[in-house]
């Protein structure tokens, strides 16, 4: 007999139809295939669950490994990334301005201090959950003066630091970065060596921090597919202390074959469908960051400008009676790293984003196809703006001849007579708009992002008008 599902149907009935299945019953209690059913469809869920839970934590622990492995930066080392091949590694970098990033262990190095230097630039340090400790640079509490900050782990004892910024971090990794915003480049090239990261055991006599470069190395920052994924989960958990908002997900985990303090080696049956819970989960990310369904994400109604940051998203991921998930996830996927700065509501400060990824006819984009975006006069931008196209696949600077944006600093940018710009994306440079062109590949698929530095009024008001990229026929 079947019958549809009712709250007294499963003492009832012999089968039932369900979305995972027949499910059948004796005397009210789940058959034997039935229980084997109920788990594994239990475990998958939980599994996908996780992976979404898990992408910011995944996301910078192989950024950090990244800088372990690939170029051999220890804690307190700093990498300087100014070229596009440099960043081809990260997820959705600015292709403008220089960055400099470094991690640290602090279960390791006890207490670090970030020396930091003043000067235009926008940083800071985050959290493995890609929660903020502290701004720095124009944003920080420094505004750009430079200070030297002192970040202290977690359970790890506060030393007696009166000339420091001090800051306790929920866990023991942290990153720290910034954006090289000087358009000078005698005094850019000062600032991006010029920070100091050392223990603050060591301050007395701080040792030299070490710069490095990717010196055209391949590597990749993408959160990884498939058991690596799980694997790059299952360590950096290890590692890190458990807080209590996420306690019911460790618990989740624990049939999957994750469990804090012991070895990841799971059996067949958890390897088969952490793999495939590792594919659904991926796809759910790159729908809910590429179709996203929160409240407010659309920058305006007249066009397909999306705010990758959506008006839900708190750099905490705490808000009134819940903490963020689905927003997390959808930022973490498709980028990495988060400051207040980037999500600022004050005019003239900070940085200020637009995604977008569908033209206007609602199709995504084709890289062997001919587009256009007509940028509306007066950008609301204090410093300058710019638009960056990224691979779909990989989220990162779409692979072409090294021209992955265009922007306001360029001097040479031409303009139309209202002082709007055309900025062109196809595998040939249009005629006479050479300057104005980012090149895109055939058989890739492609979005993009408008950045605004230092977002004026227009913008927050969502008065400024940002057409859609349309195909030209």
């Amino acid at each position: 007999m079947k019958t549809t599902l009712t709250h007294t149907t499963a003492a009832q009935s012999e089968d039932i139809d369900t979305r995972v299945g027949k499910l059948s019953f004796e005397l009210g209690l789940p058959t034997e295939k039935s229980v084997e059913k109920l788990f594994e469809e239990l475990d998958f869920q939980r599994a996908v669950q996780c992976y979404l839970w898990a992408l910011p934590i995944v996301n910078i622990a192989e950024f950090q490994r990244a800088h372990e492995k690939e170029f051999g930066a220890g804690d307190g080392d700093m990498v300087i990334y100014t070229s596009v091949a440099d960043k081809v590694g990260m997820l959705t970098p600015n292709a403008t301005t220089p960055y400099v990033f470094g991690f640290a262990d602090l279960a390791r190095t006890g207490p670090m201090v970030i020396d930091y230097p003043p000067g235009i630039s926008a940083g800071g340090v985050l959290e493995f959950w890609q929660r903020p400790i502290t701004d720095m640079g124009l944003t920080g509490p420094d505004k750009g003066a430079g200070a030297r900050y002192l970040i202290v782990g977690p359970g790890q004892k506060t030393p007696p630091a009166e000339s420091y910024l001090v800051y306790q971090s929920p866990t023991f990794n942290i990153g720290f970065a910034y954006r090289v915003l000087e358009t000078d480049p005698d005094r850019a090239k000062s600032l991006m060596t010029g920070v100091r990261v050392y223990p603050y055991s060591r301050r007395d006599n701080p040792p030299q921090t070490k710069f490095l470069t990717p010196g055209g190395r391949k590597w990749s920052g993408m959160p990884p597919r498939g058991m690596t994924y799980w694997e790059r989960l299952a360590g950096i958990l290890d590692k890190e202390a458990v807080a209590d908002r996420d306690r019911f997900f460790m618990a989740m985990l624990k049939p999957l074959g994750i469990e804090k303090g012991k070895p990841f080696q799971p059996d067949a049956r958890q390897t088969k469908l952490l793999t495939e819970a590792a594919l659904v989960g991926e796809a759910m990310a790159k729908a809910s960051a590429f179709d996203k369904r929160f409240e407010g994400a659309r920058y305006r109604p007249d066009a397909h400008w999306d705010f990758p940051f959506v008006p839900s998203f708190a750099p905490q991921q705490d808000i009134e009676n819940y903490s963020l998930l689905d927003e997390r996830a959808s930022y973490t996927y498709e980028a990495c790293w988060t400051t207040a700065g980037m999500v600022t509501k004050t005019p003239g400060a900070g940085q200020a984003y637009l995604g977008t990824y569908r033209d206007r006819d609602g199709h995504p984009f084709d890289g062997s196809k001919t587009y256009r975006l007509r940028i509306s006069p007066n950008p609301p931008a204090k410093q300058f703006w710019s638009v960056t196209v990224y691979d779909l696949d990989t989220r990162s600077f779409i692979q072409n001849k090294e021209v992955a944006d265009r922007s306001s600093r360029q001097p040479d940018l031409a303009k139309n007579a209202d002082g709007s710009v055309d900025i062109y994306f196809a595998p040939t440079a249009p005629k006479g708009f050479e300057k104005n062109w980012i090149p895109t590949a055939p058989g890739q698929a492609w979005f993009t992002y408008l950045r605004l530095y230092g977002p004026l009024e227009p913008y927050f008001e969502k008065s400024w008008p940002l057409p859609d990229i349309e195909k030209v026929k």
